[in-house]
């Protein structure tokens, strides 16, 4: 089983989707890569702390294979915005892949060299190692599941774009 982190805007949405795709086994979601240890949703609400609203996804690679989850993620963001995803605004929102194995590192750099052609901007998805992350409150986890009317500016449909 392999982990990795993934920033994509609000964290609702994609871990929603993510729950959906083949070979992911758990999905939380939380606070990743920031600077104050075990912030509030308030407080990474302030686009202060440094942290990503985030989803750490543990999947099995046999299944789905890391370039296969990333088609994925690429398919739910727009990669080459900064700061903003859908209508949600501010630091906590950019784009981020945060491996936690290094042999990931060159697979995701060399994915995003492949699908820079399929864009007119340059993809700014944040690649680092996966520093720190905090799991958010409870009342996040599984949000869309337990509020089938809540927010997200994922169109979780798209998961049949890839997935029968």
């Amino acid at each position: 089983m392999k982990r990795i982190i993934l920033a994509g805007g609000c964290f609702w949405g994609v871990e929603a989707y993510f729950q959906q795709v083949h070979g992911v086994l758990t999905t939380r979601v939380g606070y990743a890569q920031g600077d104050v240890p075990f912030p509030s949703y308030e407080q990474v609400c302030t686009g202060t702390t440094g942290h990503a609203e985030a989803c750490e996804i543990e999947y099995d690679e046999t299944i789905l294979p890391l370039e296969k989850l990333l088609t994925h993620f690429f398919l739910i963001i727009n990669p080459t915005i900064i700061n903003r995803q859908g209508n949600d605004r501010g630091h906590q929102y950019r784009t981020g892949v945060y491996y936690f194995d290094e042999t990931d590192r060159p697979i995701v750099a060399d994915f995003f060299v492949t699908q820079q052609p399929n864009y007119d901007k340059p993809i700014v998805v944040e690649l680092e190692p996966a520093k720190i992350f905090y799991v958010a409150e409870d009342y996040h986890q599984n949000y869309l599941k337990k509020n089938p009317n809540g927010y997200c500016h994922i169109n979780l449909n798209l998961i049949h774009k890839l997935q029968p």
